[in-house]
């Protein structure tokens, strides 16, 4: 059984939301990124907790960036590879949903490649930032503890 719990500071809550805020408008776009910080979950104890400490902004390269995203495969390795330098775990991804909930949606299922990661989704509607875990077949909930 994996970690249920994602931990997030509330700077960095409000940095997801803000970057989400960014594909609301008059050409709403889903703005995407990667989790980093202290990736604990994914094995066999089951009071692990994944903690978030920071974002990284990536590039959506999606051809409908409205209703889906792609992360930009070159500045995902960049930034991979920059976490590593730093001492970082990728923890997961995140994405927005600009005009409907934050809820993974059948593309999202379908393009989840990252077994064991987090999934973070972002809806500024909402005001919510909500996070599954994918296990290479299905997205399992996660609860998001925001901390001070």
């Amino acid at each position: 059984m994996t970690s249920s719990r994602l931990v997030l500071p509330a700077t960095v809550r409000a940095e997801l939301l803000s970057h989400a805020r960014e594909g609301v408008g008059d050409e709403p776009r889903e703005v995407c990124g990667v989790l980093a910080g202290r990736r604990d979950g994914g094995g066999s104890d089951t009071d692990a907790v994944d903690r978030v400490t920071e974002i990284r902004r990536v590039t959506n390269v999606a051809d409908d960036r409205r209703v889906a995203y792609e992360l930009d495969p070159e500045e995902t390795i960049a930034t991979v590879e920059a976490l590593e330098d730093a001492g970082l775990d990728v923890v997961g991804f995140y994405h927005s949903h600009p005009e409907t909930p934050a809820r993974p949606s059948a593309t999202d299922e379908a393009q989840a490649t990252w077994t064991g990661y987090v999934y973070c989704i972002l809806s500024p509607a909402e005001d919510a930032v909500r996070a599954w875990r994918w296990t290479g077949e299905t997205f399992d909930p996660l609860d998001v503890v925001e901390e001070p």
